[in-house]
């Protein structure tokens, strides 16, 4: 994943081993991360919600530590200190997608149904095909079935959700799947630092933001969290931004836009999941027929050549 990690010579690999099955097994893995783990953050981010966390203040102090460990990690590893050009560019794409993107959807899980988030940010593969093909990279016939085959797939698992809620918090949710797209694209033409340490400059800038925006909120933490927020809290440090928002960087660097994406039409398949063995909640006939629409989306989305 970066230059700083020591090279091992061919004669050194196994014959069953090469570069082409460590890269496939990397962007597998990645997929899964982003699959699981960020479908399961839209609980963490409720549950750290409702337990006292402010909203601008908990993505402040997730982003900052999570980005202030992976920085160190790396700098003790021996990787560079990023250029005055590469913290530029993690700041733009730090805001676009974390400020921007992750940060409306945690302002508007406040007030808005899990349904209409999950429904209105699994649009954001149909914004990053569109943004794709603005930069001249336009999906092929195997990802555009799999992108309408997707979003139709994320109308059936919300057949029937409260479509009701804040104003402020709908205009988020229609911003936040656009302003991660765009970023998600434009993160291909910048001066990125290298490695992983372009994801440590995002986090790191886009937390500042974030608890600079908290403090002009005037937020505040009151009283100490209930213990399901804190345990909520550092699961998206470690998991939700430590490992997945990793993978994305990853995956940013090493897939195509639609394949990289493609985890915002399984994320509302995860949550519904958990909300059906966490929460008592029951899958409807909709429900099943959507989950494989998905699963069927994925399919040819992973199989359309990179």
């Amino acid at each position: 994943m970066s230059s700083a990690s020591p090279s091992i010579p061919a004669a050194a690999m196994p014959a069953d081993t090469t570069p082409a099955d460590q890269s496939r097994g990397m962007l597998v893995f990645c997929l899964f991360a982003l699959y699981v783990i960020w479908g399961s953050t839209y609980l963490a981010i409720r549950w750290a919600l409702q337990g006292g966390f402010p909203p601008f203040l908990m993505a402040g102090m997730r982003f900052t530590l999570a980005g202030l460990v992976l920085y160190t990690v790396l700098r003790l590893r021996g990787y560079a200190r990023p250029s005055a050009r590469e913290w530029g560019a993690g700041a733009v794409i730090g805001t676009l997608l974390l400020v921007m993107g992750n940060g409306c959807v945690v302002f508007a899980q406040q007030y808005v149904p899990s349904g209409v988030a999950a429904l209105v940010v699994g649009s954001m593969p149909l914004w990053a095909a569109l943004f794709g093909g603005l930069f001249g990279q336009w999906p092929g016939r195997a990802e555009r079935w799999g992108l309408a085959i997707g979003f139709c797939g994320l109308i059936l698992l919300n057949l029937g959700s409260d479509m009701s809620g804040n104003a402020w918090a709908a205009f988020a949710l229609l911003l936040a799947p656009v302003t991660w797209a765009f970023g998600s694209v434009w993160s291909r033409r910048l001066p990125m630092a290298r490695g992983l340490m372009s994801t440590a400059t995002q986090m790191l800038t886009g937390g500042a933001l974030f608890l600079l925006i908290s403090f002009g909120f005037g937020e505040r933490l009151t009283t100490l969290p209930d213990p399901r927020a804190i345990s909520a809290f550092f699961y998206l440090v470690i998991f939700g931004s430590l490992v997945a928002f990793s993978a994305y960087g990853y995956l940013l660097r090493n897939a195509r836009p639609a394949l990289a994406t493609s985890y915002a039409y399984v994320n509302p398949m995860v949550a519904v999941l958990l909300g059906t063995f966490l929460a008592g909640e029951s899958l409807s006939t909709w429900g099943m027929v959507a989950m494989g629409a998905i699963l069927g989306s994925v399919v040819l989305l992973t199989r359309a050549k990179r």
